[in-house]
């Protein structure tokens, strides 16, 4: 992370990083096959750290707003470390056609793992969730999340405060549209939602066409 963020991405090498870690190349390239894998390395390592971080307000609080708000702030804290490698860093992330973006395929792990901390925290609440929408949901509230990253990547202000305040507020309209979506008339309008991301982002787009076709559609 160092070395990405005082000579950039692009103009880091795995030489580079072997020296400074005291291994040799090639026993560097035996646990990672080139700079993507050490950045999938971290993209596990910051969810693990997330899920212990917000393990305290998923095990105590049930109101939704509580539980998403929690959960936000809670990725903030963890992600503030590496506040400013990030800018360095999203310049390749923000690529739709890099493994380094959160939403392509060579991402999927990571992203299932995020996903299932805001399932968790959607099952855990008081808040009615129709059955048809218990896989949906979760997926739109991870996106919103990266919405919050892209705020956050750019945010200077002191100690992130409006970042924070974003997340609070952002917690709070999800909760309101998961309240309105138990009305059966706008729980098209929330399929449609989802499709429209999973159809169009790169590598959702592949995730999805997998899951909808199984083993069993060929036979």
């Amino acid at each position: 992370m160092r070395l990405f963020q005082e000579r950039g991405y692009d103009k880091t090498t795995m030489r580079a990083i072997a020296k400074e870690a005291g291994v040799s190349v090639g026993n560097a390239y035996y646990y990672f096959a080139g700079k993507e894998h050490l950045i999938q390395g971290f993209y596990d390592r910051i969810g693990a750290e997330h899920q212990t971080a917000a393990r305290a307000v998923l095990d105590r609080e049930t109101d939704l707003h509580a539980r998403l708000a929690g959960v936000l702030q809670a990725w903030l804290d963890v992600a503030e470390p590496y506040h400013e490698f990030a800018a360095q860093f999203f310049k390749n992330a923000a690529d739709p056609d890099s493994p380094l973006s959160p939403f392509s395929a060579e991402s999927e792990h990571a992203r299932e793992a995020s996903i299932a901390i805001h399932r968790e925290a959607l099952a855990g609440s008081k808040a009615k969730v129709p059955d048809e929408l218990a896989d949906v949901l979760p997926e739109l509230m991870w996106l919103s999340q990266m919405g919050l990253v892209l705020y956050w990547v750019f945010d200077r202000s002191p100690a992130r405060e409006r970042s924070r305040r974003l997340a609070d507020r952002g917690a709070r309209l999800t909760t309101r549209g998961v309240s309105l979506a138990r009305f059966r008339v706008l729980r098209p309008l929330v399929h449609e939602v989802h499709e429209l991301f999973t159809d169009f982002l790169p590598g959702m787009a592949q995730t999805a066409v997998a899951v909808r076709k199984r083993p069993e559609d060929d036979r």
